[in-house]
């Protein structure tokens, strides 16, 4: 076998092979810290409901979750990246009272940008 088709036949391998690993159980779990010691009060503290939607069993659970279960647990699309989000901040060392923040508001006014402003559709002035 020659050394070119040798680097063909391995190349699709370790892309599929990466795509069934769980990433979230090869990251460190990070120890409870200050006054968030159980996942309820870390995603009390990380806001947006994120206690009534999901549910983990013990702190181990909660940093083994990706986003697939996640999804599986029935949570939308911004929810679960706002969630992962949140876990990362706080692996990486962050307090949740330093990063978390309100959902962004729904729109007022529908329209293109600068041709509706507040509530009144401009015109050309030719």
């Amino acid at each position: 076998m020659s050394l070119r088709l040798a680097a063909r036949l391995s190349l699709p391998c370790p892309s599929l092979v990466r795509s069934l690993v769980n990433r979230a159980a090869q990251r460190p779990v990070p120890p409870p810290r200050g006054n968030i010691a159980t996942p309820e009060d870390f995603l009390k503290a990380i806001g947006r409901g994120a206690e009534t939607k999901l549910t983990p069993e013990s702190w181990e659970q909660l940093w083994r979750t990706d986003g697939h279960q996640l999804r599986q647990a029935g949570l939308g699309v911004r929810d679960r990246r706002y969630i992962l989000w949140c876990m990362e901040k706080f692996r990486q060392g962050q307090e949740p009272a330093e990063f978390a923040h309100p959902p962004k508001p729904p729109k007022k006014i529908r329209g293109r940008g600068p041709s509706v402003q507040n509530g009144k559709r401009l015109r050309s002035r030719r």
